[in-house]
Parts: structure tokens; sequence; C-alpha cells
């Protein structure tokens, strides 16, 4: 047994799939296989099943994960105390984005990074809250727009961060296009465009609903901001996203805040392991805190 091995195990367990795993591992799928397989021979009985495309721990192996998750978390601040003392001279970063930070902040966060340290490679990765969240082991740093909830990993630190305004759009025709501010109930009175459950912007709609005690009808869930403005613009129903994504339309929707409460939320930036951060995950966070308005 190796610390390879049971670093290697801890993936796998994390990813539900052998593949997957080794596309994290940045190894081949043969080589994560052989790695489970002495560890296996090692304990002398199974430790994981095929189930599917995926693998399910035993209980032999459920036991040995919290052992090998605390070994890859200590050799992570070993590399992250590592990457700090190196400086910025190269390194990587990977950033986990939700879908509207991904799509109207990130860009000009990355510029700004980019001009700083020119030799630091960004990765990014995108989805909508839930998803971020799930794949925080895989990040430096994250950008959500929801609630980051209660299931975080060990050590992750979760910084207030900019405000934004959830508002309802409709046609440019449309009955409610008359105005700039409706209440829930007349909203409500027609159909509804979603984005799909786990996003951000879902959430602070249905919490509002509730809240208000106003039925639901929804007509369509779609994934992404631009499924949703394309469905409105269809005809669909009323949708709602945030106002950053609508900054720059050409007409064809119109914009209403939700009266006479405004949908305000907070984006959130999730900083794993930020007992030791990276040199570049800190230096982007001061970034984020620093950013000025975008147009």
């Amino acid at each position: 047994m190796t610390p390879e091995q049971l670093i290697t195990f801890a993936t796998v367990a994390e990813h539900g799939n052998i593949s997957h795993a080794a596309q994290a591992l940045h190894l081949s799928q043969p080589a994560v296989s052989g790695q489970l397989k002495l560890l296996q021979e090692a304990f002398g009985e199974p430790l994981y099943q095929r189930a599917g495309r995926g693998v399910r721990l035993t209980a032999a192996g459920e036991q040995l994960l919290a052992h090998a998750e605390r070994l890859r978390e200590t050799f992570r601040q070993a590399q992250a105390l590592r990457e700090a003392m190196r400086g910025l001279e190269r390194g990587t970063l990977r950033i986990g984005a939700s879908t509207t930070p991904a799509s109207y902040l990130l860009p000009y966060l990355i510029a700004d990074f980019h001009a700083r340290y020119p030799e630091v490679l960004v990765t990014t990765s995108h989805g909508n809250t839930a998803e971020i969240v799930a794949a925080l082991g895989s990040v430096d740093i994250a950008l959500i727009e929801g609630p980051p909830g209660q299931e975080l990993p060990l050590g992750t630190q979760v910084t207030a961060w900019r405000e934004d305004e959830i508002v309802a759009i409709v046609p440019s025709g449309h009955p409610l296009a008359g105005s700039d501010q409706q209440a829930l109930a007349s909203l409500g009175a027609y159909p509804l465009v979603l984005r799909e459950s786990g996003s951000g912007v879902r959430q602070i709609v249905e919490r509002a609903f509730a809240r208000d005690g106003v039925a639901m009808r929804v007509a369509l869930e779609i994934a992404g901001v631009e499924g949703v403005k394309e469905a409105v613009r269809a005809g669909m129903g009323v949708g709602f996203v945030s106002a950053m994504s609508i900054r720059h339309e050409d007409g064809a929707l119109h914009r209403l805040q939700v009266a006479p409460q405004p949908l305000v939320r907070r984006f959130s930036i999730l900083m794993p392991h930020a007992a030791t951060p990276s040199r570049a995950a800190a230096r982007f966070l001061e970034v984020c805190i620093g950013m000025q308005e975008v147009g």
C-alpha cells in the first residue's frame, strides 16, 4: 500500500467513476485501475464494486475512505505551501463558477488577473451552483450565485461578494411590458420559464413565491440563462434572470423589477483549503474583491 494508491482511491470515490478520476489525476485509466487493484490486494478483500458505468464502495472501502481523504487533504496542503513559496512566476489556477458569474463577470476577472500574472495558466469549469459546490475538490477558488449550503468540504472559506438583482423578463409585446415593476402575484398569473433545479436563480425565485404565497405555474424548465431568454422570446412565459444578463439586450425583451421587494441576492466566493491557499488563488481573490462595476 502506497500514499499514491490511497490518493487515487479517494479520487475514484469522489467521482464515482474510474475514467473521470483518471482525468482529474492526469493519469491513464489503466494506471488508475492498476493502483486500485494493488490496493485491494494489499487489503485482501474488495474495496469497491462495479455499478453500471461507475463504482460503489464496499463496507471495507467506506472505512478506508476516511483515512484516504485525510491523506489527500494533507498532500494538497503540502502542495499549496510549495506553490505559495514558489511565487507566481508560473503555476496554475483552477476556477469554478456558476452560470451568471461565469458568463458576465469571470471574463473581466480573468483578463485583469492575466494582465498582472501572465505566466499563470488559468483553467475554468462552469455549471449551476449545486454542480460547482459539488466540484469544490477539483478547483482552487469558486464563484457562486446561490446559497452555498451546509455540505461544504472541511476548511472551505465563504466570502460574501457582490450584490445581484433577479428580474422578470417578458417579450416586448407582452401585456406586462407597459410597466417597469410587477408584483409576484401578477407575474404568477402567467406561465413561468425557470432555470433547472440547482440553479441559484431558481432557488431565489422559488423562495420568493413561497414567501408571498403565490402559486407557480411552470411551463418550462430549461438549462442556462440564454435558454430562458430564448424561451421567453418564443412566448413560452415569464422568465427570471440576473439583471446582468440583459444589460446589452436589443429591445426584444422587457425587464420587470419585482415589487414591492426586489429580488436581490449576494454572490459568494468559495475558497477550498483556505488555511493554505495557493498564492494564485489568494491573488485572484484580491482581484475579485477589488473588482469595479462592469458595463
